[in-house]
């Protein structure tokens, strides 16, 4: 497999251009460009600069507004839902966190629920926005759906994926990034691009079967919630999920299950949507709301410090919390250049030529 490695500043201005040739504001363009390439940096790859020809699909399709009008359209003092007028995830969703962190200033906690969006980027990184300001993030979103329920042979819920970040004091904060699913979708595309066959437990073919073909959701397949199997918990995965898309698509308006709006452009909308766009759910939450601030990061960096030295199996080198693989990837990657693989090159090569931008 061939890969080209390009430095985060390459890919930045790159990607920041396109935004700005699909007719996003400076603002918007900049703040798009810094979310998307904070996935390539903390190593998900499948969400980051390999995205940008899909947005651009979905812009072209009509279903992305370069210049939306992200308003609130209902709001209490802790809470709020947005429309995202058809927005770029990328630009509404830390917009909205923005609103839930403005509000946790004044009472707390805030919470922000939105509809009318579309695809954001990681969640971590709207969560990790609230670190900065002595809070705890929390950022979900709803998606497409490619994952069938505990025994169900059709797909109903997206990968809906939750994101947590806690500060600390003098350890590294506590960022877990997840998807609801055994895998995440962007797994499988890697698993594609690479001509490689999927683990056992990932998907299941249109039949409800085990499968390790990595192009199964093209044939009628399925991801499976986190667990795989019943045995194995996946009704906890599949409850997860659930929550993802209640708390991002029923409590926002936005469309939700079967309905949520597919990200490949080529693929039609569902029938008879129940809402508008795709769902977040992103919350904000003041320490010192519940005691006194340095006390609760104190006393985080024993929690860390203790977990970061858990006596590891025999052979392991060590135990992580979540976040530290990522951070430590982001620190290499920011020095050492992003790694691009063939496909995602062909791509973005495409892109070069489509608005005529030096790549």
């Amino acid at each position: 497999m061939r890969v080209s490695i390009y430095s985060y500043q390459q890919l930045y201005s790159f990607a920041l251009n396109v935004f700005l040739k699909m007719g996003c504001s400076n603002e918007d363009a900049t703040l798009a460009t810094s979310v998307l390439l904070s996935a390539d940096l903390r190593g998900i790859d499948s969400h980051g600069i390999a995205r940008l020809v899909g947005y651009v699909r979905l812009w072209e399709a009509g279903r992305i507004n370069a210049t939306p009008n992200i308003k609130m359209i209902h709001e209490t003092p802790s809470t709020a839902v947005v429309d995202g007028d058809k927005g770029l995830g990328l630009v509404v969703a830390p917009k909205a966190m923005q609103i839930a962190i403005e509000k946790a200033k004044l009472v707390g906690t805030g919470w922000v629920s939105v509809k009318n969006s579309n695809h954001f980027g990681i969640a971590g990184y709207h969560a990790m926005m609230a670190l900065s300001q002595d809070m705890i993030g929390i950022a979900m979103t709803n998606a497409s759906a490619l994952v069938a329920p505990t025994y169900a042979a059709e797909k109903m819920l997206g990968t809906n994926p939750i994101a947590v970040a806690v500060p600390a004091g003098n350890e590294a904060p506590f960022v877990a990034d997840f998807a609801t699913t055994t895998a995440a979708n962007g797994k499988l595309e890697i698993a594609q691009r690479n001509n490689q066959s999927i683990p056992t437990g990932w998907a299941q073919d249109a039949k409800g079967n085990p499968t390790n073909d990595a192009h199964i959701l093209k044939k009628g397949g399925a991801l499976l919630p986190l667990g795989s199997e019943k045995e194995l918990g996946s009704h906890k995965g599949y409850a997860l999920g659930s929550i993802v898309d209640i708390f991002s698509g029923v409590l926002s308006g936005a469309s939700f299950g079967p309905w949520a709006p597919p990200f490949p452009s080529y693929v039609p909308m569902p029938d008879n949507m129940p809402g508008e766009g795709l769902g977040h759910f992103l919350g904000a939450m003041r320490i010192d709301a519940f005691r006194p601030a340095q006390d609760f990061k104190s006393n985080m960096d024993i929690w860390l410090n203790r977990f970061r030295n858990a006596k590891p199996v025999q052979r392991q080198e060590q135990v992580f919390v979540a976040g530290d693989i990522e951070r430590k990837l982001e620190a290499e990657r920011m020095k050492e250049g992003i790694p691009i693989v063939a496909d995602v090159q062909s791509d973005l090569d495409a892109l070069s030529t489509k608005f005529d931008l030096p790549f």
